[in-house]
């Protein structure tokens, strides 16, 4: 104690605790890549103050808005997992490899996105181009509206999980279960011909546009 000029182990009884300032709270590398027209929000406040938390807009997003590519490490299995984020793999090569983050400063803001967990709240789509993993919306995304994502088609496959695929902005089409061939091919309507994923149809039905 400066006052007293004793050495004392705890505080000093005649001139009470000394006052504790606290450093600066410097955010993680994850919420500091967070672009500037989206807000992390907390959902809810689990035992040990475990954090749960959401993306949201704060301005309007466009369709095909990509965002990416999602940060993480190269991992042969998850060091942490969450029942709330989807669980992203790439191939490197030759070899399958997770995108772990055990922690929000080896990641970047993508990690705080969370799953879809029906079609008419999906407004991103996952997918892997060379190598790496991107979110691109699916559907203008309103201010207030939470980000949330589901494998693409393809990567659905990739990853072994069932697909979900959206169609319109507000029109929905599920797709097979994963290992199982479609019933019916997708058919376009101005020249009938067939086609065995939605995607290809799509973009078919593009060239009719351009034509027009």
């Amino acid at each position: 104690c400066e006052d007293c000029g004793k050495s004392l182990i705890g505080e000093c009884k005649l001139h009470g605790p000394l006052i504790k300032a606290k450093d600066r709270v410097i955010p993680s590398r994850a919420r500091l890549t967070l672009p500037h027209y989206l807000t992390l929000r907390v959902l809810e406040l689990r035992a040990g103050n475990q954090q749960i938390l959401g993306v949201f807009a704060k301005k309007v997003i466009q369709k095909r808005t990509q965002f990416g590519p999602y940060v993480g490490q190269l991992s042969t299995k998850l060091t942490r997992y969450d029942e709330s984020r989807l669980v992203l793999q790439v191939l490197k090569d030759g070899g399958k490899y997770f995108l772990d983050t055990p922690n929000e400063d080896c990641g970047n803001w993508m990690m705080f996105v969370r799953l879809a967990r029906n079609q008419e709240e999906q407004t991103l789509v996952a997918y892997q181009h060379c190598g790496e993993v991107y979110f691109t919306t699916v559907k203008p995304i309103e201010p207030h509206t939470e980000l949330k994502v589901w494998y693409a088609a393809d990567y659905a496959k990739f990853m072994e999980a069932s697909a979900v695929f959206i169609k319109e902005e507000s029109d929905v089409c599920p797709l097979p279960p994963v290992g199982k061939e479609p019933v019916d091919p997708w058919i376009c309507s101005s020249c009938r011909s067939t086609f065995a994923t939605f995607a290809l149809l799509e973009s078919h039905q593009c060239i009719h546009k351009d034509r027009v």
